[in-house]
């Protein structure tokens, strides 16, 4: 029976042909961790321990998933966003780090409001919606999405993290078509389709397409949202969307036509404009 030690060493040669080698090694002891069923602590002090013949087969079949390219995510199940645990599916996209700046501004903004009526539009994993609930205990939230599997995903989300969500399924703000809200927030398909093959495997092979891409240049969601949630949102409250890279004056355009004002953008990490958050006067 080989020690775990060397079924690492083994593993680490194995993802190290794979899409990303620079991640061989600490992809192959987080699915180690997933295959035994322990965490990182338990295997630093247990290296020379051996491993039982269907955990074996159970890693290599792992192994062989991240190998192709497969994100570790959805190989697991899950992921992190916020602090807060998520399942994850290939129904949903992967909640991201850049997904927390658009978290970070509603919390700020919505600070402000006593209760705020808070809708989420193409809602996914619930990530958004879920981190909102969590740290806005008086809020009112709606998520929607049009994916009745990622709603599926959603609702185990909201569960899971003790969160009241009103969860409706529908294309972006018809299921509340009547209602109105202090935020709309949303991160959108905004990839543009002749960008798909400049995508790693990971996104272009296993993520969801509906919940990516949006027309030739990235913008065809957009074009819908952001009237739809000028009639939605009360005077005084605010639109925040996720949007892509260079996409920011074309987003400026279309909130300054449809009556947005106090347009800003907040930077990612680098620095590049990743929310566009806007007040309806």
């Amino acid at each position: 029976m080989l020690p775990l030690r060397v079924i690492l060493t083994y593993a680490e040669k194995q993802l190290a042909s794979g899409p990303h080698p620079e991640r061989a090694r600490w992809d192959a002891e987080l699915l180690l961790y997933h295959a035994l069923g322990r965490d990182r602590a338990w295997l630093l002090a247990h290296t020379n321990h051996g491993i039982e013949v269907k955990q074996g087969e159970r890693y290599d079949a792992l192994l062989a998933r991240r190998a192709t390219g497969e994100p570790i995510q959805y190989i697991t199940g899950e992921t992190e966003f916020y602090g807060l645990p998520f399942r994850v599916t290939p129904d949903v996209l992967i909640p991201r780090p850049e997904t927390e700046h658009l978290v970070e501004k509603a919390l700020e903004l919505a600070s402000n409001f006593p209760a705020p009526r808070i809708v989420d539009i193409g809602t996914g994993s619930g990530a958004i919606a879920v981190a909102l609930a969590h740290h806005l205990p008086n809020a009112q939230i709606a998520a929607i999405d049009l994916s009745h599997s990622a709603l599926a995903i959603a609702r185990e989300n909201a569960k899971c993290n003790d969160a009241a969500i009103r969860f409706l399924e529908g294309d972006l703000l018809a299921p509340v078509a009547g209602e109105h809200f202090d935020f709309v927030v949303s991160n959108p398909p905004y990839v543009p389709n002749a960008d798909r093959a400049s995508l790693s495997v990971e996104i272009r092979e296993y993520e969801p397409a509906l919940a990516l891409f949006a027309g030739d240049d990235g913008l065809e969601v957009y074009r819908r949202l952001i009237p739809a949630a000028f009639d939605a949102i009360i005077p005084g409250g605010f639109l925040i969307l996720e949007i892509g890279y260079g996409q920011s004056p074309a987003i400026a355009m279309l909130l300054a036509r449809y009556g947005f004002e106090q347009i800003d953008f907040v930077p990612d990490l680098q620095g590049i404009p990743r929310v566009a958050c806007a007040q309806r006067p």
